[in-house]
């Protein structure tokens, strides 16, 4: 073998002729190196060919991140009952709407309502009460399957928020301010932590199938944060995300060269203009996209569930079947790694979501009904998998209703005092936490705002809303905003 004169090289560590042993000993540790760099690259580790002024420039922005602290959950579903269920008509029985039936409130204030026909007159509970579990919470009829799992929810009475306008109501509750243009609560979270998933999207909606709640994408979009955090909408049945696959036409060479290539050219113009995080977003979603054209139509197969897995969520049952499906894919999102999962219950206008001006019989009737099983299954299969402790569920919406009447049977928007729940995720089982005043109209005891609620729920997941922040605007902004406490009574 001819051994060419190269300045500063040793040839003489180079036998022209290797035995065995010499081979798989070199060649061995190229492996390695290369399992190595896949690793490394993965976590966003690996130093790039990147010009010293702009460092981290091809870096995964989905990469996992360690918490502020320890974290008692890993996920969140966060299922979120669009238009304002009732308080005083499932978690928040008042005695004294019966008495007071008909007649006038002392407490009632024109300027709380929406609309100019809600009356002051107390309008009783068409529902029975009973009282489940150990600590004996106060469960509406209408939810009697979610009643067997009493011991397991926190129940929180004293909730209040800003606005009795469903769009800011809702930006509020889900991005911690009443404007659009907020990074959403799932945002926030991916952000602080990553993901978990290398095939699945970070942070995923579903919304109902009557249509998505006032704001739209807003309500779970990225805002300032860079692009890479917005959800991901997630159907349940049919293609998953829409345009997932390609043309049948296009094999799955000719795909990776094109991914390959719009690669190339976006990190060359990432290279011109360093920052751009919507497109280091797109530089990753391409590469995401493709891993999920295998992972995510699997996520939404539940034909190779057990029936009796089915049965649990009411599956195949009429009315309970599109949310039970939704709440079956929530848990297989969560087994896959996925972060944080939002369902909408309800959708379009009026009665079909939970926005009972028209009736609030008819409405809590029909919603209830509709995820009453599917909640308590994902409730009973996360604990008998071995992830409800690992997994927050919250339930509620972006108000609550009036305990007067509007009309002759509907009740208006209240903002003033409303029920939400946890369970799971070191929320404290079996608890019932602040309540309103006799009406059902206003937090009186200990009153929790919705910063205090994001603030409580981001510190179960190991982060510190204090430290969470993004730099924008020449101030370091976050979820709570310049508010919010951490309620540590309400963590195991």
């Amino acid at each position: 073998m001819h051994q060419p004169s190269t300045p500063n090289c040793n040839w003489g560590h180079y036998p022209s002729i290797w035995n065995r042993r010499q081979l798989l000993m070199t060649t061995g540790g190229g492996f390695l190196g290369l399992a190595m760099q896949y690793l490394l690259g993965k976590e966003g580790l690996l130093a790039e060919d990147t010009p010293p002024s702009k460092p981290g420039a091809n870096l995964n922005p989905l990469a996992p991140k360690p918490p502020h602290h320890p974290a008692k959950a890993k996920a969140v579903i966060f299922i979120f009952c669009y238009g304002g269920p009732s308080q005083v008509d499932l978690f928040d029985p008042k005695p004294t709407l019966d008495e007071w039936h008909g007649k006038p409130i002392p407490v009632f204030k024109k300027e709380d309502a929406f609309f100019p026909d809600t009356k002051p007159t107390a309008y009783r509970s068409p529902y029975r009460f009973k009282k489940h579990g150990a600590a004996g919470i106060d469960i509406s009829e209408k939810f009697p399957e979610l009643a067997k799992h009493a011991d397991e929810l926190c129940v929180i009475r004293s909730l209040h928020c800003e606005s009795n306008n469903h769009a800011p109501a809702l930006f509020q509750m889900n991005t911690g301010f009443l404007l659009p243009g907020r990074p959403s609560m799932g945002a926030w979270v991916t952000y602080g932590l990553g993901s978990m998933s290398e095939s699945l999207p970070a942070c995923v909606v579903m919304w109902d199938h009557r249509g998505g709640p006032i704001g739209g994408a807003q309500n779970w979009g990225s805002g300032f944060l860079p692009a890479a955090y917005q959800a991901t909408p997630l159907r349940s049945q049919g293609d998953p995300i829409l345009d997932l696959h390609p043309p049948k036409e296009i094999s799955p060479e000719q795909q990776k060269a094109r991914l390959n290539l719009l690669k190339k050219l976006n990190e060359m113009h990432l290279e011109q203009n360093p920052g751009e995080s919507e497109l280091l977003a797109r530089i990753n979603s391409y590469e995401l996209a493709y891993r999920m054209q295998m992972a995510a139509p699997e996520v939404v197969d539940l034909s190779r569930e057990p029936e009796a897995i089915k049965q649990m969520y009411g599956i195949d049952e009429g009315i309970t079947d599109y949310f039970g499906r939704q709440c079956l894919m929530a848990r297989r999102l969560v087994e896959r790694g996925v972060r944080f999962i939002q369902l909408y219950s309800g959708g379009g206008h009026q009665q079909q979501s939970w926005d009972a001006h028209f009736g609030i019989q008819e409405n809590h009737d029909l919603h209830c009904a509709e995820t009453d099983k599917p909640i308590a299954g994902l409730l009973a299969d996360l604990k008998q998998r071995g992830l409800l402790d690992s997994t927050l569920i919250i339930w509620g919406g972006e108000f609550g209703r009036m305990p007067t009447n509007q009309g002759s049977v509907g009740r208006d928007h209240n903002p003033r005092g409303f029920t939400m729940w946890l369970a799971g995720g070191g929320a404290k089982r079996g608890t019932i936490y602040g309540g309103t005043d006799e009406f059902g109209y206003v937090a009186v005891e200990r009153p929790m705002s919705v910063p205090d609620l994001h603030a409580t729920c981001l510190h179960l997941m190991g982060l510190d809303h204090l430290k969470l922040t993004f730099h924008h605007m020449g101030r370091d902004m976050r979820l709570t905003d310049v508010s919010g406490a951490i309620i540590q009574e309400l963590i195991q």
